[in-house]
């Protein structure tokens, strides 16, 4: 095994035995951001080094063990919905459409933790590597050690199984198993701090993403039976009761033939797609599509995309081999003449696999062109596809953001959101943290509810996230005309109806307020690595309380969310020390302690750090493209208060732009405003109960 190589600022490579050819580093095709990387604090050593570490190569593959201090937390492991904090826990990191415990199957696997003494590692592998954390302790060959830690236990007998297995001994090692690979190489990151070794991972990775500031308001995707008549009165409709939507999805029924997939238009649902999309355009809507990858015999590209596809079906259709350059670019080719027709963003379905529900997928045993097996091409299949349709985007000159639901390692400059065909909304706020830690994005989507307060609670949640999405792909109206699907399906109007619009659109106003801010903190991702939307133990790895905290997080700098489900009306909300505010009101409020609070259903529990100047933006309608937004700053501080835009044309690629430093003191009043934006104009500075009073009630 060889010493730690420094192969960027802050990254150093072990390398344990002989790896395969195929890992996520040997095929990747982002670039690091080396720049970026110089600027953060200096790590100018491996957090830990060969001497530590041990390999062991057998019949069931390679072990490696690394040192681990007990009473350390670790975190990460790509998008994990059942825990937040690893620690204690074995993991098996599987590409799988049912993560319906917490064993380590995932939309998103990443073989990628972080502790919180600050530091990181990425195991580069594809295989479905297993890890224990902390679970194990060594047994020495002198038998006094074992024989005081079991003493020191003196469990009394219990009838509760999980007081038996809690008292486990905790390990001071982290132990990786890798099937079937004779090597693996162990990238570490070197902080110093939590949050610094993170951002150290995105931007080796290849820094985080910038998307088009208009897809950072709201989603709705029409339900998949629409033709276009149907679809356009969708979308007039939306338009027409005020809702302040920006993007609108179709789902499969605008395809000729769907699983597997013709990828063109309909000729009997979507007769007229040029019009169709010209009627989208003047509602000011976006327009994003559905697909998985899954090729039909009669796709006008089948015959030519054949010779690089899987040796087996998903779907009944052709697997392309997005790892080959040729399949990659047929694939792609076809698709920039739908972006040539006006197609804003793509959301790609059903690139996991499926283990528990119906065997959908290609198989582990499959064979690729690119001499990828099946198990290592479905951690590699998001990540592959991603690059196959975003190099697409680039090469047209087009930002965009757009739906995955898979991913996996070295994702954080795709600019793309996960999401899930499962519903539980606690596991869907956890994604929102867990992503956080491995360069991912989150939606907790909005489909059905179980209630009034299911349907609120849901949506004010999603307003919060990297990404704001109704998703009634199954319902023909908006579930705030009727929260029950079959009900929804027949046309029928829920009594609270009124109600449920009501609240639904003073969320969604609160996300279009948002949107500027939200816009800044993606800014910050892309050029520094910190993530938009973060758990609060990446800001606060030093306080232990804050490790397990599962449904609260940071978005930008300033605020922190902590959202409700209809389980209660009422929440515990951890602050963390210093200075807050209430978002609603301006209330000052200690940090370093929890609280309880029951803020009604029409508000959603937000905090402001003290001394924070949040640009909010006047909630219209719709972004016409010129347009831009009106800026209220509005002021979470007595003396002195500052905040920060992010402003280029919001839309190219690359775009040069320049960030508007904007402070407001009690003496001098508001400074920073410029005499010209591209995006933005400015209002006077107000309190929050000023700024918010329609929405705050």
């Amino acid at each position: 095994m060889s010493t730690p190589d420094l192969v960027a600022p802050g990254v150093f490579r072990l390398r344990c035995g002989t790896p395969e050819a195929i890992t996520p580093i040997a095929v990747r095709r982002s670039q690091a951001k080396l720049p970026e990387l110089e600027a953060l604090p200096t790590a100018e050593r491996a957090p830990f080094d060969a001497a530590q570490v041990q390999v062991r190569h057998g019949a069931r593959g390679l072990v490696v063990t690394m040192p681990l201090r007990r009473g350390s937390g670790v975190f990460g492991l790509g998008l994990q919905l059942k825990s937040v904090l690893q620690t204690g826990k074995k993991k098996t990191l599987r590409t799988n459409a049912d993560p319906v415990a917490d064993t380590g199957d995932s939309h998103a696997p990443v073989p990628f933790w972080a502790c919180s003494d600050g530091w990181a590692v990425l195991a580069d592998t594809a295989r479905y590597a297993s890890l224990w954390i902390g679970t194990h302790a060594t047994l020495a060959a002198d038998d006094r050690s074992w024989r005081e830690r079991v003493a020191a236990k003196n469990l009394p007998p219990s009838d509760r199984v999980e007081d038996l297995y809690r008292n486990a001994a905790v390990g001071e090692r982290i132990v990786l198993e890798v099937p079937i690979a004779a090597g693996v190489d162990l990238y570490l990151f070197h902080g110093p701090t939590l949050l610094d070794a993170v951002r150290r991972y995105n931007l080796w990775s290849g820094g985080g993403v910038l998307p088009p500031i208009a897809s950072l308001g709201t989603w709705y995707r029409a339900y998949t039976g629409f033709d276009q008549a149907e679809a356009t009165a969708c979308a007039r409709a939306l338009r027409a009761d005020g809702m302040p939507i920006d993007v609108f999805g179709l789902e499969p029924g605008w395809q000729r033939s769907c699983y597997p997939n013709t990828f063109d238009w309909s000729p009997a649902r979507f007769a007229d797609p040029k019009g169709f999309l010209g009627e989208m355009r003047d509602l000011d809507l976006e327009v994003n599509l559905w697909e998985n990858a899954y090729i039909h015999p009669d796709a006008p590209f089948a015959r030519e995309i054949r010779p690089w596809c899987a040796s087996e079906t998903a779907t009944d259709g052709l697997v392309p081999d997005f790892l080959t350059e040729q399949g990659t670019a047929l694939f792609a080719r076809h698709h920039a003449g739908l972006v040539a027709q006006g197609i804003g963003g793509f959301k790609l379905d059903e690139c996991d696999n499926g283990d528990f529900n119906h065997p959908w997928s290609f198989p582990e045993w499959a064979e690729f062109p690119s001499g990828a097996d099946g198990e290592q091409m479905h951690n590699l299949y998001g990540v592959h596809y991603q690059h196959a349709i975003d190099g697409m985007f680039r090469a047209a000159g087009k930002r965009h953001l757009s739906l995955v639901r898979a991913s996996g390692a070295l994702a954080a400059p795709l600019p793309f959101v996960l999401y899930s065909d499962l519903y539980e909304h606690r596991d869907f706020l956890r994604g929102v943290v867990t992503a956080s830690f491995s360069g991912l994005l989150w939606t907790p989507e909005v489909r059905h509810a179980d209630s009034l307060e299911d349907l609120v609670r849901r949506v004010q949640s999603v307003v919060l996230s990297p990404l704001a999405l109704i998703n009634a792909w199954y319902i023909r109206n908006p579930p705030w005309v009727h929260i029950e699907p079959k009900a929804n399906n027949r046309g029928e109007r829920m009594p609270q109806a009124d109600r449920a619009r009501g609240l639904v659109l003073a969320a969604l106003r609160l996300r279009r307020r948002l949107q500027p801010y939200l816009y800044a903190a993606f800014a910050r991702y892309a050029q520094d690595g910190t993530p938009p939307c973060r758990a609060l133990a990446l800001d606060h790895p030093d306080d232990p309380r804050s490790w397990a905290i599962d449904d609260q997080w940071m978005i930008g700098p300033d605020l922190l969310a902590a959202p409700l489900t209809a389980a209660s009306p009422r929440r515990d909300v951890w602050l963390p020390a210093g200075g807050w505010r209430d978002f609603w009101t301006g209330e000052p409020i200690g940090g370093g302690r929890s609280f309880s609070v029951e803020p009604g259903l029409a508000r959603v529990p937000l905090y402001v750090r003290e001394g924070a100047l949040l640009p909010l933006a006047t909630p219209v309608e719709r972004v016409t493209a010129g347009q831009g937004f009106e800026i209220v700053p509005v002021l979470y501080g007595d003396a002195v208060a500052h905040g920060a835009l992010w402003d280029d044309d919001g839309v190219t690629p690359g775009a040069s732009g320049r960030w508007l430093d904007l402070r407001w003191s009690r003496d001098g009043g508001l400074a920073g405003v410029p005499a010209a934006s591209r995006l933005y104009r400015f209002a006077a500075p107000c309190a929050p109960s000023v700024a918010l009073g329609d929405v705050a009630s």
